[in-house]
């Protein structure tokens, strides 16, 4: 099986449904054999982490800060940036899809940085963009956590082809 690399991105203050989402969503990513990369901190990222850790997933958090101990307790591979939300750039673009649960302006800067490299974005109750008052589209958007992790691992195989 191939090693797919997909980014979890959303809020780190959220709501219940965002984060049983989330926990869903790395479940589903370790389930697939994929590895999660994520901001390595709370809220959607810590649920996320935590899904794809219980079940025997590998997850990776790019952290804004200088120390590792801040990664949420699910992240195994912490990786230090000290760039603050510049480190956005480096979690977008990690992945070779992203699924986007919820979130805000941090949030819809990793859309945007991912979208600008051509890396496919699925959404889950998340942004919706458009330009001139037509819809963009370049969100794909999933009912659930298990076909959010299918839509991403399919567009992979699609730019990989």
């Amino acid at each position: 099986m191939a090693q797919y690399f997909i980014a979890v991105i959303g809020a780190s203050r959220a709501g219940a449904d965002e984060l049983t989402a989330a926990e869903a969503v790395g479940r589903e990513i370790a389930r697939n054999g994929a590895i999660l990369v994520c901001g390595g901190l709370d809220g959607i990222m810590e649920a996320a982490c935590k899904g794809a850790s219980d079940s025997g997933g590998l997850t990776i958090g790019i952290l804004p800060g200088e120390h590792r101990e801040t990664a949420n307790p699910y992240v195994k591979i912490p990786v230090v940036t000290g760039m603050g939300y510049a480190r956005n750039a480096i979690v977008a673009k990690s992945g070779q899809a992203v699924i986007a649960i919820g979130g805000g302006y941090g949030t819809l800067s990793e859309i945007a940085y991912a979208r600008q490299a051509g890396i496919p974005v699925i959404g889950l109750n998340t942004w919706q963009l458009s330009r001139h008052d037509i819809q963009d589209g370049s969100i794909v958007i999933a009912s659930s956590a298990e076909a959010a992790v299918s839509l991403a691992i399919s567009r992979i195989m699609e730019n990989s082809e």
